[in-house]
This record gives C-alpha cells, sequence and structure tokens, in this order.
C-alpha cells in the first residue's frame, strides 16, 4: 500500500491511497482556525499618544496650579496637564509655589488664567477635566471642544488657613500630598481598557479618596 497527495478543485487537496490494483481517493476538508483578539470594551475610550487634562478652580492660584504642576512632573509624555479658573485672581499663590520647589516640581511658565482661554476654538482639545474646588464644580462651565470626560476631586483651599507660617504651610502641603495621591491613582488607569462609563466612575471614585 501506498499513499500520496494530490489537488482537488473543490476542496482543496485529497489523500490518494493504493491498496495493490486498486486506487482510492479520500478528500480532505481543509480546516481553517480563525483567531479573533479581544474585542475592547463597549465605548471604550480612546488610545491616542497623550491626553490632556484640565484642572479647574475659582481662582486659579493654588489647587489647580499644583494640580497643573504635578501631573506634568509624573506622567511623562503621556499627559498634557493644564489648568484654568472661573475668576482668575492673576497671580500664583506663592506658597504653592514653594511647595511645589520643596517637592522638586519645576514651576517655570505657572501662570492663573480664565477658563475661556481653553474653550476658543483653537484651545487644544481636552480628554479630562477635573474641579478641584466646590466653587468651579456648582458654576456654569463653558461648552468644551471634543467630548471630555469630567469628575469633581475636591480639595480644601490651602489659601484660606488661617494662623501661623507653619499651618498655612501645613494646609498647603496637605493639598499638595492629596492631589499628588489622587494623579498617582489617575495615572496608574489602564485608560484604553476602560469604557467611558466605567472610567468616570473610577475618576469620580479617586475624587473621595483621601490622605
Amino acid at each position: 500500500m501506498w499513499r500520496d497527495w494530490g489537488l482537488d478543485g473543490l476542496t482543496g487537496c485529497k489523500l490518494i491511497i493504493s491498496a495493490g490494483d486498486t486506487i482510492s481517493t479520500v478528500p480532505i476538508v481543509p480546516t481553517v482556525l480563525i483567531v479573533f483578539d479581544p474585542a475592547p470594551p463597549v465605548g471604550a475610550f480612546m488610545s491616542i499618544p497623550a491626553y490632556n487634562v484640565l484642572f479647574l478652580c475659582t481662582r486659579n492660584s493654588a489647587r489647580s496650579i499644583i494640580a497643573e504642576a504635578l501631573l506634568n512632573h509624573s506622567a511623562g509624555t503621556r499627559f498634557k496637564a493644564f489648568s484654568a479658573g472661573s475668576y482668575p485672581s492673576g497671580r500664583v499663590d506663592p506658597y504653592a509655589i514653594e511647595q511645589l520647589r520643596i517637592g522638586g516640581i519645576a514651576v517655570d511658565g505657572l501662570r492663573s488664567k480664565s477658563w475661556n482661554e481653553f474653550a476658543a476654538p483653537s484651545a487644544p482639545e481636552m480628554h479630562f477635566i477635573f474641579t478641584v474646588c466646590d466653587g468651579a464644580a456648582q458654576e456654569s462651565c463653558p461648552i468644551w471642544p471634543g467630548q471630555p470626560i469630567t469628575a469633581h476631586w475636591g480639595v480644601p483651599d490651602p489659601a484660606q488657613a488661617k494662623g501661623s507660617e507653619e499651618v498655612i504651610r501645613r494646609a498647603f502641603l496637605n493639598a499638595y500630598a492629596l492631589l499628588s495621591r489622587r494623579i498617582g491613582l489617575f495615572t496608574s488607569l489602564k485608560l484604553e481598557a476602560l469604557g467611558r462609563l466605567a472610567l468616570r466612575e473610577r475618576l469620580t471614585s479617586i475624587g473621595s479618596t483621601t490622605l
């Protein structure tokens, strides 16, 4: 007995078997294994080279400034942070600058500015917007270009601290530490693996994190 392979126009191949003077063919139907990549969650968040993040506060002088500087310092090229205020003071609180420098965070280019800058057609499109004070969270915001995911990350206002230099510096340190913790949780998220609803829930949960 001998065996050989041949081609068949219908099935693509056949096995030829010879036993003495008898030759028979056995059609072989090819089996195709199709492997699909796992589907992303329904409504999965976009995957882009860098995500723009805007931190909002009423005066844009302390908390939102600290958050902007912290995220830009820790996120590498994955995120680009900005900050703004509904009624900007026009100056950055010197205690905020001091605390950032103590933490080894660059302060060049930080300035107090209106959130209207980021509602303009020429403004960078935001992917995330976080309010860090209750006042900004309750105000009517501009219409932001795109569809940013928003969350409230309320932080006690260190600029309202009263008392000695030590008390005031402690208030700024607490705000810095709380924002640093929340930003660390945010940057550890696998954004591309989460749907928008799940992502918003995670961000809201981060906003309730305490020290």
